[in-house]
């Protein structure tokens, strides 16, 4: 049974794009792979994948500069970095470049498969009720998974969209970043720092002063609440 989505897969180890692919594809997607960054610019540009497993270090045009000319783009695929075991802060970085997720080399192809449906999913996910969260001159439609700030729309990646639309329908909550993680990201433990990247990414496309935010605030010792305008 095929999902009839396709994924991108970026490695220019063949080893590892083999071992990914027949796991993919034993889930029922659609796989295609490309060796290095032009490659892969390239066919997202014209093939529009519904994922990209993108590799940190590629000849040429590394992950990071693939991903960040995705982004600059206008592009919201969905991307999965994979990045050397304790490389930290390569991790961080690609999540401030516009990465959704990562998976740590040497790694477990079936948490890689996990981890691409949990992307899928929320890609794709449409809420019941009313979709829409407006704020002042923030608008966030999540049965369309877009968003605008005075009008203009804001360029969100998967995990972006799904944490604004989470902080937003939380209003004065004060929300622990293990339990953002959890209702985010799907996961019952992992790098806390994940949330405060999102949240930074964020503030500097809601906020109108990302460094004194009036919306995403920081508790200290918990985590972040959501303070509306209105309440201002």
């Amino acid at each position: 049974m095929t999902t009839g989505e396709r994924v991108l897969v970026v490695d220019d180890d063949p080893t590892v794009s083999d071992v990914v692919r027949r796991y993919l594809e034993r889930a029922g997607y659609e796989v295609a792979l490309a060796r290095d960054g032009r490659t892969a610019l390239a066919d997202v540009a014209v093939h529009r994948p519904a994922l990209v497993i993108l590799d940190l270090m590629l000849p040429g045009i590394d992950g990071l500069e693939v991903c960040r000319r995705l982004r600059a783009a206008g592009e919201d695929v969905p991307v999965i970095m994979l990045t050397a075991l304790g490389e930290e802060v390569d991790r961080i970085v690609g999540l401030q470049v516009g990465a959704d997720d990562y998976v740590t080399k040497p790694f477990s192809p079936r948490e890689l498969v996990l981890r691409a449906r949990s992307v899928l999913r929320r890609s794709a996910a449409r809420p019941a009720g009313d979709p829409l969260l407006v704020d002042g001159d923030l608008t966030v439609d999540r049965a369309r998974r877009l968003a605008w700030r005075d009008g203009a729309e804001l360029a969100l990646t998967v995990r972006e969209f799904d944490l604004l639309a989470y902080l937003m329908s939380h209003p004065g909550v004060a929300l622990r970043r293990g339990d953002l993680l959890a209702a985010v990201w799907g996961w019952t433990f992992g790098d806390q720092s994940t949330v405060t990247v999102h949240v930074r990414r964020l503030r500097e496309k809601v906020e109108s002063r990302p460094d004194a935010p009036s919306r995403i605030l920081t508790v200290w010792g918990v985590g972040y609440r959501y303070e509306p305008r209105s309440h201002g």
